[in-house]
Order: C-alpha cells, then structure tokens, then sequence
C-alpha cells in the first residue's frame, strides 16, 4: 500500500502561480511512476503530468506544456507540481497518484494509489 496526501491548493488569480505537494509513505516511492491529475465538476478526471520513478523523464497534457513542471524528491517521498501562469480552466481537484509499472502512462487506469484531492480554485 502506498499513501498519499496532496497539499498547497488554493485561489489565485489568473497568471499566478502554485505549487502542489504530494507526500508519500507506506512502500518505497522511488518503485513508482507518479502522476497529476485533475478533475473539474461535470467532467472526466485527466492526465496533467507524469514522472518517471528516477526522474529522468516526464510526460504533460499538451494545454500544461511549458507552464506546469513536475518534478520529485526520492530521498523526502515528495512529488511537486508547479505550476504558473495559471489560467481559469486550470480550475480542477488534482489529484496525486502512483503507478507501479515500468512506463510513463497517462491512462488512470495504470495508477493504483490515489490520494484525496486538492482544490486549485483560478479566478479571471
């Protein structure tokens, strides 16, 4: 079992910037692959960025690219998700999540553990 908590939502205004956390504990968090996603009201949950278990790679939703940067901390069990210039259709839940296989996976299904949700509120 791997447990996460997700921290630092909030309301900002548009072109602010945020920066998430995701805190991990149970079995060894450098065996994942962990991801972001996010869910608005009314719509599927989506893939907004992944990192493989070293860090070495990462994979984004192309609307992220270039303002969104995921990155991770093995030694504090840590994922991050930064993210600037942020825009009112950023408006979601994310959520943190990990994948124990062995490719970056944007498809939820791949993720076994997911935390709670935090709430990032852009206002226009």
């Amino acid at each position: 079992q791997v447990q996460l908590v997700e921290s630092g939502g909030g309301l900002v205004q548009a072109g602010g910037s945020l920066r998430l956390s995701c805190a991990a504990s149970g079995r060894t968090f450098s065996n994942y692959i962990m991801g972001w996603f996010r869910q608005a009201p009314g719509k599927e949950r989506e893939f907004v960025a992944a990192i493989s278990r070293r860090g070495a790679r990462t994979d984004y939703l192309d609307s992220v690219k270039g303002r969104f940067t995921i990155s991770r901390d093995n030694a504090k069990n840590t994922m991050y998700l930064q993210m600037n210039s942020l825009k009112p259709e950023d408006t979601a839940l994310y959520y943190c999540a990990a994948d124990p296989h062995l490719y970056l996976s944007n498809n939820v299904r791949n993720y076994d553990y997911w935390g709670q949700g935090t709430q990032v509120t852009v206002s226009s």
